[in-house]
């Protein structure tokens, strides 16, 4: 049997709120299962131990660490996103770059019809692409 692989996101504090904005962005997603820790710890009562979603089809896990960490995401492992047309990657270049951070603002760079790269409001690192024809305006 081949080994299973799937991208795990580390938080401290904001798991569930992270992946109900994901899942609202792409269809066919959404939170399969969460446990929680309880009163007995060692994380904060109610907040993620373990939970895995999809995105798009695609399998995830999450956690609120019980631990605070000196490092968080980095831009070097992102999520990468081709989109179908011009108004799904506007309507998401949107929402994940607000509260966040633009690497590289959404915009035509050669490669790609339009391109973004940013850091969302959680710091997950995101790039979305899309191979249309020339953009409106």
């Amino acid at each position: 049997m081949a080994p299973i692989i799937t991208t795990f996101l580390m938080f401290e504090g904001r798991a569930e709120e992270a992946m109900d904005f994901y899942v609202s962005l792409f269809e066919d997603s959404g939170i399969a299962g969460i446990s929680r820790y309880g009163p007995e710890g060692p994380g904060a009562e109610g907040s993620v131990m373990y939970a895995t979603f999809t995105l798009a089809g695609s399998r995830f896990m999450a956690i609120d660490s019980a631990v605070a960490h000196d490092f968080g995401f980095t831009p070097s492992m992102s999520l990468f996103v081709e989109c179908e047309s011009e108004d799904q990657i506007r309507a998401l270049y949107d929402a994940l770059s607000f509260d966040g951070e633009d690497l590289m603002e959404l915009d035509d760079y050669g490669f790609s019809t339009l391109f973004a790269w940013v850091n969302d409001r959680f710091g997950v690192s995101w790039q979305l692409t899309w191979e249309g024809d020339t953009p409106a305006g």
